[in-house]
């Protein structure tokens, strides 16, 4: 049995339920019309609302806003729940969400920006930007002396390491096959290197040069949680000659019109700011960490905030064959190599349906990934439970922001967006 939330906010609900459903422009270029419009009956979204209210209810989540846009325009915006526990402060649809990992698609586009200017090439070694990374080893395991038993009792894993095969590349980092930092040993001697409160990307990520790789390069797909896709952030620096927190601003955000999305928000956002929670035996508890504090360490992997209209713009920008609000980032045949499936779910290290992109995951067989979206739909998610997914066969795109991770959440969300397609 679920814990039942002490509150379910029925009246803000209520307000949120018949605002949701109103068609709202989604870009400056967009016109209004009703969700039936775009083949999505009314009755048939409300389904979305019904599904997050039950994980609310069962005290899975505080609360969340979810979006889906079709054919351009805003079918379905609303705000659910609360954004803190305590204060019992309603949900907003302008509520600022951690997006964690979606920040990598993101981080992702900077890089394919630069790789259309002929500034870089997807096959470069890192090392061409960060000479530091010129002679990566890998961490090769040892069995304890204790045997398999005594090497599961907690004791520090013994290994040796190896040079590597080849140089790690960019194209490696996109696609999480470099080693880099990619759990196990790897994982555990970069926690070894202290990054100091002041490091910028410049200052630390020349440091996981030391650390030797999990495997050795392009042999198999193990995620890089945040160290691959920050040295992907370095990288756009060298490359540009503007911070990463600069490039993204002026090249992907303004233009995009995201006025609501950064590395660390201003002092007039952070009552915006959404409550993260850890589920626990005993319902949920706020985490102890809610990362608000500014630093100069711009986090590709996942330092990232943003509101659901926000990164609606982006993910229109993808669906959109690389344009949006009339400002182009990417050509068509880029987003087409971004989406495509660079690492098939039969790589070593892929879950079945769910191959690989360019810094975004690609469902190539929705059956097999037990999932209920289109082939090929593409998107990530974060490790405080935000997902999005674009659907270039719908023309559609799904977000939803929630600050306690449930993945089964995202998958009942995915459900209730799909069966209001009629056609």
């Amino acid at each position: 049995m679920h814990n039942r939330s002490p509150f379910t906010m029925k009246s803000v609900a209520a307000v949120a339920l018949l605002s949701g459903f109103v068609m709202m422009p989604l870009g400056a270029a967009s016109t209004k019309a009703k969700p039936e419009d775009v083949g999505l009956p009314s009755e048939r979204l409300a389904r979305i609302h019904t599904a997050i209210q039950q994980h609310i209810d069962a005290a899975d989540i505080s609360g969340a806003v979810t979006l889906v846009a079709r054919r351009g325009r805003i079918a379905h915006l609303e705000a659910q729940g609360v954004m803190d526990l305590a204060s019992k402060k309603p949900m907003a649809n302008d509520t600022i969400f951690h997006l964690a990992s979606m920040t990598k698609p993101i981080a992702g586009v900077a890089i394919l920006m630069l790789m259309e200017e002929g500034k870089l090439r997807l096959a470069d070694p890192v090392s061409r930007y960060i000479p530091e990374f010129k002679s990566l080893t890998v961490a090769v395991p040892m069995e304890s002396s204790g045997g398999p038993a005594a090497a599961g009792r907690g004791a520090e894993p013994r290994f040796y390491t190896v040079p590597a095969a080849r140089e790690i590349t960019i194209k490696d980092l996109l696609t999480h096959t470099s080693g880099l930092v990619s759990g196990g040993i790897s994982a555990t001697e970069a926690a070894k290197i202290a990054r100091k409160p002041t490091d910028t990307l410049a200052d630390y990520i020349p440091k996981l040069a030391g650390v030797p790789l999990a495997f050795q390069p392009g042999s198999r797909w193990t995620y890089s949680p945040g160290a691959g896709f920050d040295t992907l952030g370095r990288i756009v620096e060298v490359v540009s000659g503007q911070t990463f927190d600069a490039f993204l601003r002026q090249r992907i955000f303004e233009p995009l019109g995201m006025k609501d999305t950064f590395f660390f928000p201003p002092d007039d956002r952070l009552p915006r700011v959404a409550t993260m929670y850890q589920r626990t035996l005993d319902g949920l508890q706020k985490s102890p960490d809610q990362r608000v504090t500014a630093t100069r360490y711009f986090s590709g992997g996942g330092g990232l905030m943003s509101t659901a209209e926000d990164y609606a713009q982006f993910a229109e920008m993808l669906v959109s064959g690389g344009q949006w609000n009339g400002k182009r980032l990417l050509s068509p045949t880029t987003v087409e190599l971004m989406s495509s499936v660079h690492f098939k779910d039969t790589f070593p290290g892929r879950a079945p349906g769910r191959s690989w992109g360019l810094s975004v995951q690609v469902i190539s067989d929705p059956i097999a990934a037990s999932m209920r979206v289109s082939p090929g739909s593409y998107g990530w998610d974060g490790a405080f439970g935000t997902h999005f997914w674009v659907d270039a066969k719908e023309k559609m795109v799904g977000i939803l922001l929630v600050q306690t991770a449930n993945r089964q959440t995202d998958r009942d969300f995915e459900n209730a967006v799909m069966q209001a397609i009629i056609e």
